[in-house]
């Protein structure tokens, strides 16, 4: 065949050409509808209320998992993989347990959550997640009083103790300053429902 003889390919017989496309482009808008409906549908019936409930339930679940003795660290890992010895004696020797309290260390491999009971029926629960993002939730009568999230872990270490002391006090439960107390910049204040 001659070089001038080749017959340029019809479209029929190139399979990698789509056939019967719309030159017509979607529109941002409608694309941005597609995906914000598809979002909204994933999250309907989420309830915020059950969803409080659960981690506080999963809290407790791990304190009765663990068993811990009044006063003394227990010990739960949840994978095969534990976080260093070191780093777990560190989160200990940061939050000095009152002789009452009920306290266990989670182990999830990668990363260590404290988990610290007191008062009779766990009328107070701390909960410090030493993660990347650190931080540190507060329960008082199974109610959600605070959140204050950290840079990091070691930030956390550091206001560990001062935290501890703070929402363990005796009395804490009693007093209208501790709802009404100036809070630092940069946290989240205190969550107070029972008005």
């Amino acid at each position: 065949m001659a070089s001038g003889d080749k017959k340029a390919p019809s479209s029929e017989n190139r399979w990698w050409v789509e056939q019967g496309k719309s030159r017509e482009r979607t529109k941002p808008e409608e694309l941005q509808t597609a995906v914000g409906a598809s979002f909204f549908r994933c999250v309907e019936g989420y309830d915020q209320e059950q969803a409080c409930k659960n981690l506080t339930d999963l809290n407790l679940t791990l304190l009765a998992q663990a068993d811990p003795v009044p006063g003394e660290w227990a010990y739960l890992p949840l994978t095969e993989h534990h976080c260093s010895t070191k780093e777990i004696e560190k989160v200990k020797r940061a939050l000095p347990l009152p002789t009452d309290a009920r306290a266990v260390l989670v182990d999830s491999g990668l990363s260590l959550r404290a988990i610290i009971a007191d008062g009779p029926a766990n009328e107070r629960v701390l909960e410090f997640n030493f993660i990347e993002e650190a931080s540190f939730d507060c329960w008082l009568h199974g109610e959600w009083v605070c959140e204050e999230v950290f840079d990091d872990k070691h930030k956390l270490l550091q206001r560990a103790a001062a935290l501890l002391r703070r929402y363990l006090q005796k009395g804490i439960l009693n007093r209208e300053s501790f709802f009404n107390a100036p809070h630092a910049t940069g946290t989240n204040s205190l969550a107070r429902t029972d008005w």
